[in-house]
């Protein structure tokens, strides 16, 4: 084996070299963050929208003591309220002993969700194929959609005024088992 230069020293002093968790942290530890994991994986496949992340959230909440808001009532110490805005955001509040006036302590993340939208009146026809108009967001890049099995989900609003859920491609019954 030939000795170490001067450089290559000197860079094992002062570089930083990532290890892998697997080296580092004990199997219970490790195993902590597996149930984390799996559950976050639960939370990204049923939240795969605005809408279904948000639910899911109201969902979660529920489970945990959280009640919607109501303005009209009085909450004491440790009451866990939430709203739901739009079915699109979640407020979540755990009410504390002192006012409001001497401070608040907010948490706050959005929700991104990947993910191809159609335009309004999306379909066309171009060169005998028919097509849709898209806009996409969420990050991904437009070159790797085609890699994603796609999936369809939504909102679909009636002229009655229903509103209709849609949540098509994610189950095994949903697509073709081997390609055509």
């Amino acid at each position: 084996m030939s000795k170490k230069t001067e450089a290559e020293a000197l860079r094992e002093k002062l570089f930083y070299e990532p290890k892998h968790a697997s080296y580092i942290y004990d199997d219970k530890e490790i195993a902590k963050a597996d149930k984390f994991c799996v559950d976050y994986m639960k939370f990204l496949n049923e939240g795969r929208t605005e809408r279904e992340a948000a639910a899911y959230t109201v969902a979660l909440a529920e489970k945990q003591g959280y009640r919607p808001f109501d303005a009209k009532a009085k909450y004491k110490a440790g009451d866990r309220v939430y709203s739901l805005i739009h079915g699109k955001a979640v407020i979540l509040c755990t009410i504390g002993k002192k006012s409001a006036k001497e401070g608040v302590r907010i948490v706050a993340a959005h929700i991104d969700s990947p993910r191809l939208d159609l335009k309004p009146n999306p379909l066309y026809e171009e060169d005998e194929l028919a097509l849709f108009k898209t806009h996409y967001y969420g990050g991904i890049k437009k070159y790797q959609w085609p890699t994603v099995p796609l999936a369809l989900h939504g909102v679909v609003m009636k002229k009655n005024g229903e509103k209709v859920t849609v949540r098509i491609g994610d189950e095994a019954g949903d697509r073709p088992s081997s390609p055509p």
